[in-house]
């Protein structure tokens, strides 16, 4: 069975890295096959995850919207960028509040059985590598099966041109991910 997969990055920076590598990431999927989405975060704005908001005013639209995209994948592609060693707090919030229950659906049913692949890219050597570890150990405690090979593209700004990855040996890894995730989401669709 095809697998859905929906990508997307932790920024919502015009000329994000993150966003760059994602979405050539995404395209492995989409080249081994999967049904691929791409997802803009800045497109769905959210107030900070709050118990008292979602008690007290119910779900924002967007998080409804949002709830509904990612159930209807399953699988994720995401550019994770590293800020002060750790997820962005933009990542972490759209996690908390898709993570949470709603009108007959349990906690987690936006992530429980999906795969999910991580890239991430700066200037830096490391790459977003050290935000990776944080964004790898959430999405496992909340279900997901984060695939074991991950990209963190070090000293990105050489490796990209106009918006596109152009180091050959970077968009095969970056490809090789999200073929991964493709891969594992389909086996367990089927």
């Amino acid at each position: 069975m095809t697998a859905r997969i929906l990508g997307f990055a932790g920024s919502t920076r015009t000329a994000s890295l993150n966003r760059i590598v994602a979405r050539a990431a995404l395209d492995g999927a989409a080249e081994a096959g999967a049904e691929v989405t791409w997802l803009e975060l800045g497109d769905y704005p959210l107030p900070l995850y709050n118990g008292d908001l979602e008690a007290n005013e119910g779900f924002p639209d967007n998080v409804i919207a949002l709830k509904d995209l990612f159930d209807s994948h399953d699988g994720f592609v995401i550019g994770a960028p590293e800020y002060n060693s750790s997820i962005t707090p933009l990542l972490k919030n759209t996690i908390d509040w898709v993570s949470r229950p709603i009108d007959g659906r349990p906690a987690l049913h936006a992530f429980g059985g999906k795969v999910a692949g991580l890239v991430s890219a700066s200037g830096g050597a490391l790459g977003g590598l050290r935000g990776l570890v944080h964004v790898r150990s959430i999405l496992s405690n909340i279900g997901v099966l984060v695939v074991p090979n991950q990209l963190a593209v070090g000293g990105a700004p050489g490796k990209i041109e106009d918006g596109k990855v152009t180091d050959e040996a970077t968009l095969k890894g970056l490809h090789a991910v999200g073929g991964r995730v493709a891969a594992v989401a389909g086996a367990l669709k089927a």
